[in-house]
Formats: C-alpha cells, sequence, structure tokens
C-alpha cells in the first residue's frame, strides 16, 4: 500500500513537473518573440537600444526608432499575440465540446462566416464605419454563421454532435460558395483584398485594434477557464456527464459561444489564419495531457507564439514585402498535423 502511494506521488510530482516546464517555456518563447518582432523589419531596431526606445529615452540621429516601434511594431506584435491566444484556446474549446483532437472553430461555419460578411463589404464598398467597416462586418457574419449552425442542428431540443458537424459542412459549403460568387464578381482590386484577407495579415495593426480583440481574448480565456473543470465530464459521453449533475446541452452551447467569439474576434482582425486552432491544442495535450484548467492556458501561450512568429517571418523573409500569415501557419500547421494524426493512428485512436 505504501508503495502504491509513493508511486502516485512520483507520478504527480513528475506531471507537475512537465506543466511547470512547458509553461516557463511557453511564455519565454512568447518573450523571445515578442523581443525580437519588435526588433527585426525593414527598419530593424537593435535589441540593445529596444530599452531606451520603450522608455522613450532620447537615442541621437535615430528618431523614428519611436515612431516605428510605438505606432507600427508593439501594436502589431501583440495583437499577433492576441490573436494566436484567441484561436488556440477557440480550438481547445472546440476539441473539448466534440471530444475530437481533431477539432477546430472552422467545424461550425465561424470562419467561412467572417469570410462572407468581410467579402461583401470589400466587394459592396460599404465603409459605414471608416476603417473597422470590414472587422465589424467580419465579426457579425460569423456570429450570424454559428448560430445559424446551432440552430439547424437542435432536433426535440438538442443538439448531437454528428448533425452539428453535418450542419457545419453544409453551412461552410454555402459560405464558400458565395465567398467565390463575390470574388468573381469583384474588381479588380477589391478581388485582390478578398483573397489577401482570406490568407491573413496582421498589416495595419493599430492600438485600437489591440484594445477591441484584449477585451474579447481577456473575457473569452476567463470563461473559458472557469469552465475547464466540466469540460473534462463531457469525454465521459453525454449520459455519464448528465449523471453527475452536468446540464451537456447548456455547457455545450457556452463553449460553443466562447470559441465562437473568440474566433470570430480573432479572424475579424487578422483574416483567416489556419491550422492554430487545429495543432496547437493538440501538440500541448499530447505533452500535458487533456486536463483544460492545463490545455486552455497553454493553447493560448502556444497559439501566441505560432501567430507572432509567424508573422514575424512573413513581414522580413522578403524584402519590401509583407506576405500573408497564413502561408507560414498552413506550412508549420499541415506537417505538424500529419504527424500528429499518424501518431493517433498507430495509437488505434482513428478506426
Amino acid at each position: 500500500m505504501t508503495s502504491q502511494v509513493s508511486t502516485s506521488e512520483q507520478v504527480f510530482a513528475a506531471r507537475r513537473t512537465k506543466r511547470l516546464l512547458l509553461f516557463t517555456i511557453l511564455i519565454l518563447l512568447v518573450l523571445g518573440v515578442a523581443v525580437m518582432s519588435v526588433s527585426a523589419g525593414q527598419f530593424s531596431v537593435p535589441v540593445s537600444d529596444l530599452g531606451r526606445v520603450l522608455s522613450k529615452e532620447p537615442l541621437g540621429a535615430r528618431l523614428l526608432d519611436e515612431t516605428v516601434v510605438w505606432r507600427i511594431r508593439i501594436p502589431r506584435v501583440l495583437l499577433g499575440l492576441l490573436v494566436g491566444a484567441a484561436l488556440g484556446v477557440g480550438g481547445a474549446l472546440m476539441q473539448a465540446v466534440f471530444a475530437n483532437p481533431l477539432a477546430e472553430p472552422s467545424v461550425i461555419g465561424v470562419t467561412s462566416g467572417a469570410g462572407v460578411g468581410a467579402a461583401f463589404v470589400l466587394v459592396t464598398g460599404w465603409n459605414f464605419l471608416g476603417g473597422s467597416s470590414v472587422p465589424l462586418a467580419a465579426f457579425i457574419a460569423g456570429l450570424i454563421t454559428t448560430v445559424i449552425v446551432y440552430s439547424l442542428s437542435r432536433y426535440n431540443g438538442r443538439v448531437h454532435i454528428v448533425s452539428l458537424i453535418l450542419v457545419g459542412i453544409a453551412v461552410n459549403a454555402v459560405a464558400g460558395a458565395l465567398i467565390s460568387f463575390m470574388v468573381y464578381n469583384a474588381p479588380t482590386t477589391s478581388r485582390e483584398q478578398i483573397v489577401f484577407w482570406q490568407m491573413g495579415s496582421l498589416n495595419g495593426a493599430k492600438w485600437e485594434h489591440v484594445s477591441v480583440v484584449a477585451l474579447v481574448v481577456g473575457l473569452g480565456l476567463l470563461v473559458s477557464i472557469s469552465m475547464a473543470g466540466t469540460l473534462d465530464l463531457l469525454a465521459l459521453g453525454d449520459r455519464a456527464a448528465g449523471h453527475v449533475g452536468i446540464d451537456v446541452q447548456r455547457l455545450r452551447f457556452a463553449a460553443i459561444t466562447t470559441a465562437t467569439l473568440l474566433t470570430a474576434g480573432a479572424v475579424s482582425y487578422a483574416g483567416l489564419i489556419g491550422f492554430v486552432g487545429l495543432v496547437i491544442p493538440h501538440i500541448v495535450r499530447t505533452i500535458v495531457g487533456p486536463a483544460n484548467k492545463i490545455l486552455i492556458p497553454a493553447s493560448a501561450l502556444g497559439g501566441a507564439v505560432l501567430v507572432a512568429g509567424a508573422d514575424m517571418v512573413a513581414r522580413t523573409a522578403v524584402n519590401f514585402a509583407d506576405l500573408p500569415i497564413g502561408i507560414f501557419t498552413a506550412l508549420v500547421g499541415g506537417p505538424t498535423f500529419f504527424i500528429l494524426l499518424r501518431r493517433l493512428m498507430k495509437r488505434g485512436g482513428m478506426r
């Protein structure tokens, strides 16, 4: 008996050490990527000068440093970190809801719906709110699409996972067709804007964008962590979760709503960035296990690192060019997802 207790304590200690190490590495990566992103670019600012720039001390001849860092670099870096955190947490929530490590927010149509809203504004030129018109339209359209998917999936007052997935596939197909129709009929300038938006970019990030996304991400993260313990029970199945006092339908609705708000808030300002919500929670789960109290904040940090790092590469890989972020997240996420999928198949998780 004593040996069993000792073995259990060793297991728990090893698990705590692994989690502490993971969070330490992720926090260091976030800080490292942030510093490198602020420093790197076509107009580089040496890391040794960042302290004085951030404190707004005079730098002699380099008078542009303060403007570049405070008005361009820092808002863009912060927005990238927030967008990545939102997508990572959204993916973790959807994987908990579907009890499937291969799920992501696009399953319920939020990203394709946001694409329809953005394309509509870009084609019609309805700039009723100036530069905020496209993000607002994308955000509202993403929410509306998710409401449609959820409503069409209800039968006898309940939403079943299979029906939610199938309706999501159908709505995604319709949204894709609408986007293609608008791209086909759009003038050349609008067509290029739509295509570029669909590939994701943080170009033109402003402090007001950061404040809006920070509010959405902050609230979403708090709600996600508060429901993390009950989300773990969904892995037992609806009936077993119901037997321990969980209102499965209400919990599922709350998780889907939170994931939708996070994802819609992220893509509204950054465009469609793929693989973050799919790959990051999956990688974190393989390291620290499925406990959502750990998985959700770790996915936020991991998503922040991936998006901010991809943005840094996107704007420095080619001189005088700002490439779409989606290119690099797909280059990282695609092979990573394939490796994880193969491991899952070998363990018998895919039948």
